[in-house]
Parts: C-alpha cells; sequence; structure tokens
C-alpha cells in the first residue's frame, strides 16, 4: 500500500498538499515534513490550508511558507494529498473543491473510519500516534536520508504534539525510535521544540486561560469536567481559538476525572473539544454530535445555545458512565 502510494505520487510533476482546517501541531507538522519529500524527490509540491497557522507552531513556516488556497493554483496541481483528515469537509471549502473534479486525490491520516471512497488511494493507519508517524514511515520507505533539519523538526512536533508529549498510550517503542532517529538526523534537542510550543504565552493568552480556569466544573460526581471559553473572553483578551490549545487538559488533570469537555463560542456554534481517560470513549461521544477523532481525543460542534450544548454533551457523557456502570 505505501509503497505503492510513493511510486504513484512521484509520477507528478506538481502535487497540492493540504492539511485539515483549524491546524495543529500534527496537521502542519505531516503536511510540512511530505512536501519536504515531495520536493527533494523533484516533485512541485504546494502546501495548502485555508487557515493560519497556530502563532506557537508558526515558526515552522520558517522553513516551508503553507499557502492560502485559490482555484486557480489549486487548478494547476494534477494530484493531490490530504493529511490528517479523513473526510472532504475536513479541509475546508477548496478542499472540499478537489473532491468535485477528477484529479487524483490521496489520503495519509490516523483518525478512524476513513472516507476510503473518496481518495484514489489511502496510507491510513489509525493505530499510529499521529500522521507525522506515517509520514515519517514515507521517508522510511523510500529514502531516510531525506530527513533534513526541518523536515525533522516538523515530523518531531506532530508526533509530540498529538501524543501529548509522549504520555498518550498510542506511543509505542517503535514510537521513540522514530524519535531517536528524528533527533539525530534534525541534530536539535527536545526542548528546543517543546519550549516553542509550550514555554511562548502571551500575556493575552495567559489572561485567557486564567478567565477559563475560572469557568471549571465537575459533573457525574467529579468524572466529568468542563472549562468554557465564550466569545466575550476571546475578544477582550484578543485571542483566537488557537489560543486555547491544552486548555482542555486542566479539567481533565482533576483527581478522578475520566473526560473533559472545552466549550468553546466560535463563529456563532459552540466548538467542542472532548478529551477521556478510560472508559469513555471521546469519538464516540463525538459521532453523537455530527464529530469524531480518536478514542481518547475528539471533536465536534453544537449549534448553541451554550447552555444548551452543555447540558446535552454532559447528559450524554453520563449516559456512556451510566453504560459502563451496568456492563
Amino acid at each position: 500500500m505505501l509503497k505503492k502510494i510513493i511510486k504513484e505520487l512521484l509520477s507528478y510533476h506538481k502535487v497540492g498538499v493540504f492539511s485539515h482546517e483549524r491546524p495543529d501541531g500534527d496537521a502542519i507538522g505531516s503536511q510540512i515534513a511530505l512536501t519536504i519529500w515531495l520536493q527533494k524527490n523533484g516533485v512541485e509540491a504546494v502546501p495548502f490550508n485555508q487557515d493560519e497557522v497556530p502563532s506557537n507552531i508558526k515558526w515552522l513556516e520558517d522553513y516551508l511558507k503553507i499557502i492560502s488556497p485559490k482555484k486557480k493554483l489549486i487548478d494547476q496541481c494534477e494530484a493531490f494529498v490530504f493529511i490528517d483528515g479523513n473526510r472532504a469537509n475536513r479541509f475546508g471549502e477548496l478542499g472540499s473543491y478537489v473532491f468535485t473534479t477528477n484529479k487524483p486525490r490521496y489520503l495519509i491520516d490516523h483518525h478512524p473510519d476513513p472516507d476510503v471512497e473518496s481518495f484514489d488511494d489511502t496510507y491510513s493507519v489509525m493505530t499510529a500516534s499521529s500522521s507525522a508517524e506515517l509520514v515519517y514511515h514515507v521517508f522510511d520507505a523510500s529514502d531516510p536520508d531525506l530527513i533534513d533539519e526541518a523536515a525533522a523538526k516538523a515530523l518531531y512536533t506532530g508526533i509530540m504534539t498529538d501524543t501529548g508529549s509522549f504520555r498518550f498510550e498510542s506511543v509505542t517503542p517503535e514510537v521513540h525510535l522514530i524519535v531517536a532517529d528524528l533527533l539525530r538526523r534534525g541534530n536539535f534537542k527536545p526542548n528546543e521544540i517543546h519550549e516553542k510550543i509550550y514555554d511562548d504565552r502571551t500575556p493575552d493568552q495567559m489572561r485567557l486561560l486564567g478567565l477559563a480556569l475560572e469557568t471549571v466544573e465537575t459533573f457525574a460526581d467529579d468524572q466529568i469536567g468542563t472549562i468554557t471559553i465564550t466569545d466575550k473572553m476571546l475578544r477582550d483578551t484578543h485571542c483566537t481559538y488557537a489560543d486555547t490549545e491544552g486548555f482542555v487538559s486542566y479539567p481533565l488533570s482533576l483527581a478522578g476525572t475520566r473526560a473533559a469537555v472545552l466549550f468553546c463560542e466560535l463563529d456563532g456554534r459552540i466548538k467542542l473539544s472532548l478529551r477521556t481517560k478510560s472508559g469513555i470513549l471521546a469519538n464516540v461521544w463525538a459521532r453523537l454530535f455530527g464529530g469524531g477523532g480518536h478514542d481518547r481525543a475528539a471533536g465536534a460542534w453544537h449549534n448553541g445555545p451554550l447552555e444548551a450544548a452543555k447540558k446535552e454533551v454532559i447528559e450524554a457523557g453520563m449516559e456512556q458512565l451510566a453504560s459502563l456502570n451496568t456492563d
């Protein structure tokens, strides 16, 4: 499967590489690394994303600039790779436009239940720690010596952020071997990346965190924790949704908590970020609200208003807990 995709991708002259809207470290890291791989193999590759790169990973654009998609640019590409998202609607308006064309489409992703029918070929491994881990295998299966400093740091960023700094159960011995190889080839220290991503908050971001922490609540005998971001909080602190990265970990860290939800007023709706420790499957929970994701991390949207979203999402979580207790 992987060898076939590699052969086909290298047969094109120009390839567009999309990462999902509202990108995170894995989306951008794996996208940049794959684009570098294509370029080093003589393919003209263009990385597209409709949204801005979050401030804490924007430094990766020093190596490769992510381009806002335009129809004219998309039409110039012969084929497309979609990274870190398993459905057409995860890649924005112009990403979805690609699916209306007859041009070849490839998927590299680790989310469950991929829409395989929408792609000509897929490299989808649900047990992988990250999409960056899969892109590493692309390098490894063709020519690992193409991993330079930029690719190594991009891949490390993707793996580190999508594993919660290597603390999730998706981290295997193989993941640590991959990371060791990236550190050697990229010639950098782990703290260099960690500090850029997690230790570079602005005063406005700290104000937002302070306001959010005041909203923390628990339900179901403290088994479900929540944290809330209102539109007013974002306006008052001059922050965006990207600045809430990691906030959901705070209620999840409470003793006895098995699941946590971040509720964020955004674009007239409520963005849901779900995290779980055990028992509750975050992706099953998210699917009840039209979303999806992984067993322990998932996302969805609720049409609101905020209080209705909180009531319905918490009740759904409590129902999952109740079903576990009766099994």
